[in-house]
């Protein structure tokens, strides 16, 4: 039976001196994924949506190929919304037959190159289609190519209130993303009918990230697999349901929904369906579950001071690494990992001279590169901090802006080795 770890485990004093050493070896700012904790989340992930679940990473998250490739080693296949990402899947090790196309922003090249894979004996597993106009033009270029029938889902907007931030909220009715469920029958249509070059095969659905409560969740899984059951009984290959992903992750102790708790509405829900009309195939993608918990951020002290009586520190990482704090008010914890160049336990309690909440700004020439308010000890220029559960929509929505290059991202091996698994960008790559 396979052991669920503690949901609650930190790793962080585990491998504070690892992360000291990384910072020496590599320079800051300086991504360090945490292989360990990688491993930890794919298994409580397989433990809560078990064989014969078709269980994905979605590559938006974190593209390094290292890590794509040590999921898919974990049995994970590859959501992928370009060919960009498709790419970097397919050389993490990733075969076709494990990758889904998805995405809004699919261009008539994105779908000619999942067209060609069919027609080369290589398909994707599915392509999920967002609209009508996505479905007609598909369908075009599947016909033109003369390729075999393409397997696609519809993605469905569930019209849902997902407890999170708005911006993190996309199965909201209003949200640009997916089909409605009466623009499901002209979807269809457009893309040829059941007979068309489409081999329609289910829903797909997204209810949003970092969910607060299952209560959204559950209200789509409903809808999804109503449809499926009502389509089922025209369309016979219609037998998937795809679920997304949306499993939050939240502050060490810091009470979240885990995966099987989301799980665990399935049986119930498929009790009110007639089991002739059960999906064959589920699925689920989730991005953020997978890795956030495993990436810290290391950063440098650049200045101390103080401001309104509090002190205030500027480290050399910010917006341009870690763009989630300013682009919609995310948190994330800051940590010492040295204090006046001595290591720090960061399993110790904040006393130093009463000097424990600390604002931490970014480098960046912007008001709103800022990681808010932290309780850390005094600290002095060169001093070493750790930004938490960074893993997720950190190196992937990082940026040049200000002329700084991409800092370079290393593996934390669990046995302590530290690989260099992406370079960090030189001054001639910003030309």
């Amino acid at each position: 039976m396979t052991r669920v770890p503690p949901p609650e485990a930190d790793r962080l004093p585990d491998i504070a001196g690892a992360l000291r050493a990384a910072a020496a070896r590599f320079g800051t700012p300086v991504f360090v994924t945490d292989a360990r904790a990688l491993e930890m989340a794919a298994i409580e992930l397989r433990a809560a949506f078990p064989d014969p679940w078709l269980r994905s990473y979605s590559l938006k998250a974190n593209d390094l190929p290292a890590i794509v490739a040590r999921l898919a080693g974990a049995g994970l296949g590859a959501n992928v919304v370009s060919r960009g990402e498709w790419s970097l899947a397919v050389r993490a090790g990733v075969p076709n037959a494990a990758i889904t196309l998805e995405g809004i922003g699919k261009t008539d090249a994105d779908l000619r190159a999942a067209v060609r894979a069919a027609v080369d004996g290589r398909p994707l597993r599915w392509v999920a289609i967002e609209s009508i106009d996505e479905a007609r033009a598909l369908a075009a270029i599947a016909r033109r190519a003369g390729a075999p029938r393409i397997d696609v889902l519809l993605r469905l907007n569930p019209d849902v209130a997902p407890e999170t931030q708005a911006g993190l909220a996309v199965g909201a009715g209003g949200s640009k993303f997916g089909l409605s469920e009466t623009e499901l029958g002209a979807a269809i249509a457009a893309g040829g009918g059941p007979d068309g070059p489409l081999r329609w095969r289910g829903i797909h659905l997204h209810v949003g990230s970092q969910l607060g409560a299952i209560d959204a969740w559950r209200d789509a899984l409903r809808r999804g697999l109503g449809l499926v059951a009502l389509w089922r009984g025209s369309l016979p290959d219609f037998d998937t349901l795809d679920v997304g992903g949306g499993f939050p992750v939240g502050a060490i102790g810091t009470a979240v929904p885990r995966p099987e708790r989301f799980a665990r509405e399935l049986p119930a829900l498929l009790a009110a369906i007639p089991a002739d009309r059960w999906p064959a195939r589920l699925a689920v993608e989730p991005g953020r579950f997978l890795v956030a918990r495993s990436g810290l951020l290391l950063a440098r002290v650049l200045h101390v001071r103080e401001r309104g009586g509090r002190p205030m520190v500027v480290i050399d990482a910010g917006m341009t690494e870690l763009i989630r704090p300013a682009l919609y008010g995310a948190r994330h914890e800051v940590m010492a990992l040295t204090s006046f160049g001595r290591p720090v336990d960061p399993a110790a309690p904040v006393t130093a001279h009463g000097l424990d909440v600390t604002r931490v700004e970014g480098p960046i020439c912007e008001s709103t590169d800022s990681f808010g308010e932290h309780r850390l000890p005094d600290l002095r220029r060169g001093d070493l901090v750790a930004i938490r559960d960074t893993g997720a929509y950190g190196a992937g929505l990082s940026s040049r802006y200000n002329g700084r290059p991409r800092p370079p991202q290393v593996l934390l091996e669990p046995d302590g080795r530290l690989v260099l698994a992406r370079r960090r960008g030189s001054l001639a790559s910003l030309a």
